[in-house]
């Protein structure tokens, strides 16, 4: 009896690129065809996501992702800063990224839509976080936690990280071990709020300098802040890259000395 997935694997046409050899495409076949049908429809969704995702990141110019606490109400003082930031950073031609949820992430689409600015909601559904805020432009719902978080990166030239609970640490945690190890290009990352953030960079110093895990020149990649003008000066700096093209674009680890800074 013929197996449907190797029918189909059959049936598909191996993608055309001047970069990818022939055999890049054998080890894959041959790769697609050790699967079960389980593995082989788990790979096909990560796909879809990833996909889906990259169709949206190219529809703008690459702008300021902006992470934080979903729990944040509209009378905390962070949402009205990242308010503030939404405005002055649509108001300076730069679309704002968020994860299409509320507390933060709603306050800093709030003031770009508001301000009538591109505002963007890269959503997942969540128990605390089930729709995606009210202020976005435009919108995904992603399924996997892995596919979202790499179009947050991807879609912009800026990090700003507000306060936030485990999620914003590890989104924090990871594109700073990608920056640390050259895995993306070098950008301007900002942890607003100098009293959140500051014994976690004491700790840094403290425990993982003085232990050697990091280096000291690590704890640049990153900035402390509590003024939104700050973020804004530097994503004018970088200015407005075109459509359709990405900072990632060619960038490979042994580039990793590259800096859009």
């Amino acid at each position: 009896m013929k197996n449907p997935e190797q029918e189909n694997l059959n049936r598909a046409q191996m993608p055309k690129g001047e970069r990818t050899k022939p055999e890049d495409y054998r080890r894959l076949r041959e790769t697609l065809e050790d699967l079960e049908a389980a593995d082989f429809e788990r790979v096909s969704a990560y796909g879809r996501d990833l996909l889906s995702g990259l169709k949206i990141v190219r529809t703008f110019p690459q702008g300021v992702t902006i992470f934080g606490s979903a729990r944040l109400s509209e009378n905390n003082k962070y949402y009205k800063e990242a308010r503030k930031l939404g405005e002055l950073l649509a108001a300076n031609g730069h679309a704002v990224i968020t994860g299409g949820g509320p507390g933060i992430m709603e306050a800093a689409n709030r003031g770009a839509y508001e301000y009538g600015g591109r505002s963007i909601g890269l959503n997942i559904t969540l128990s605390h976080e089930q729709h995606p805020n009210p202020y976005l432009t435009d919108t995904l719902q992603f399924e996997y936690f892995f596919a979202r978080k790499v179009m947050l990166a991807m879609s912009a030239k800026c990090y700003v990280f507000f306060p936030g609970g485990f999620g914003t640490m590890d989104e924090f945690s990871e594109i700073l071990i990608l920056m640390q190890e050259g895995k993306m290009p070098k950008m301007p990352m900002f942890l607003f709020g100098k009293s959140f953030w500051r014994p976690l960079d004491r700790f840094y110093a403290t425990k993982l300098t003085a232990l050697k895990t990091i280096k000291p020149e690590d704890r640049k990649i990153y900035k402390l802040t509590d003024k939104v003008e700050d973020i804004v000066k530097a994503a004018n700096k970088i200015g407005h890259p075109k459509i359709k093209t990405n900072y990632y674009d060619g960038f490979s680890a042994a580039k990793h000395d590259s800096s859009v800074i």
